[in-house]
């Protein structure tokens, strides 16, 4: 039996090259990653490639206090100037109900003064009278209304 000793490396001489490292090999593309981005390898084109959820940014920049002041103060003032705002329109919409039926009420008893009235103190007129005639008739108050 023969004892064989492996070959030691000695350090290269001046004049030659050293020597590179092995290239590493590849990775292999997945073969989803292949496919290219023009259509969709299930032709829903709707659908977008998903992200690994290790790869989501899951922090965002948390703001100030100073910042965070000053979005309440802006708030605050937003909501005020809004319900101001509300207030008028909602005030507006009562004086405008007011006076419509301040009016309706006005034009109503000019109607009424404006009449020409003829009390009938004879009933058995009534019962002479056609249905057309007995129509136009309306009752009143006489101690209101002015008597012709």
């Amino acid at each position: 039996m023969t004892k064989t000793t492996a070959p030691t490396k000695t350090a290269p001489a001046a004049g030659s090259a050293p020597e590179k490292p092995k290239a590493k090999p590849k990775k292999v593309a997945k073969p989803e990653a292949s496919i290219p981005r023009g259509q969709p390898k299930s032709n829903r084109p709707w659908k977008t490639p998903k992200q690994k959820f290790s790869k989501i940014k899951k922090t965002i920049n948390r703001a100030t206090f100073e910042k965070k002041t000053a979005l309440r103060n802006e708030l605050r003032y937003i909501k005020e100037k809004s319900k101001e705002i509300k207030d008028q329109r909602k005030e507006a919409a009562v004086q405008r109900h007011q006076r419509r039926v301040e009016n309706a009420e006005r034009r109503l008893a000019n109607e009424r003064r404006s009449e020409i009235v003829q009390v009938i103190k004879n009933p058995a007129k009534l019962k002479r009278m056609k249905k057309k005639q007995m129509r136009m008739i309306e009752k009143r108050d006489i101690s209101q209304v002015k008597v012709v």
